[in-house]
């Protein structure tokens, strides 16, 4: 069984991830899971940026594609959305991501975000493309 959760660790993520403080601590190409403070990702108003939700969503659904082309192939986003359904205000966010479907040269991923209370705060959805170069 292919240990995916460690290859991230080994490969690291990007440096804007690192800025906002995520974390990956579940991996595997039907479920990545994540997780990032609200108190340095805040707007002008003291909520969670809605920005901060996307490069969490975009991170999480990027991996679910890594993973699902075996952690060799490089895959890219091509479309990326999101639906803040809850101001997030302090402690941390999670975010699951899920596949909507997976083929050989595309896949879709459905990220959940979740306050400490279980609370959704946002819905994202990202479509990448597996490239075989």
């Amino acid at each position: 069984m292919t240990d995916y959760l460690k290859m991230i660790q080994e490969r690291g993520i990007g440096p804007l991830d690192y800025k906002m403080g995520i974390e990956i601590i579940e991996a595997s190409p039907e479920r990545i899971v994540g997780t990032m403070p609200v108190e340095t990702n805040t707007q002008a108003f003291g909520i969670l940026h809605g920005g901060a939700n996307v490069v969490l969503a975009e991170l999480l659904g990027s991996l679910g594609a890594w993973c699902h082309a075996g952690g060799s192939k490089r895959t890219v986003g091509v479309d990326i959305n999101a639906t803040h359904h809850k101001p997030a205000r302090s402690g941390k966010i999670t975010g699951v991501a899920t596949p909507v479907s997976r083929g050989r040269t595309m896949v879709c991923y459905e990220i959940v975000i979740t306050n400490e209370a279980g609370e959704r705060t946002c819905t994202s959805r990202i479509t990448s493309l597996i490239l075989n170069d």
